[in-house]
């Protein structure tokens, strides 16, 4: 009996941080895209360039 609720506990923590890793992964996904998003308005608007691509 004590090893079933041993086991019972480890399915719960393991999924526990399968959904954590889930959630990270998600919101590097997400900054990875806000991040493409600025470099490209960036790049748009011309604020990315060097100072003596600005003389």
């Amino acid at each position: 009996m004590r090893l079933g609720l041993d086991v019972d506990i480890h399915k719960l923590e393991a999924e526990k941080l399968r959904k954590g890793k889930n959630k990270a992964e998600e919101d590097l996904d997400s900054l990875k895209m806000d991040y493409k998003k600025l470099h490209l308005s960036i790049r748009t608007v011309g604020l990315g360039k060097t100072s003596e691509q600005w003389r």
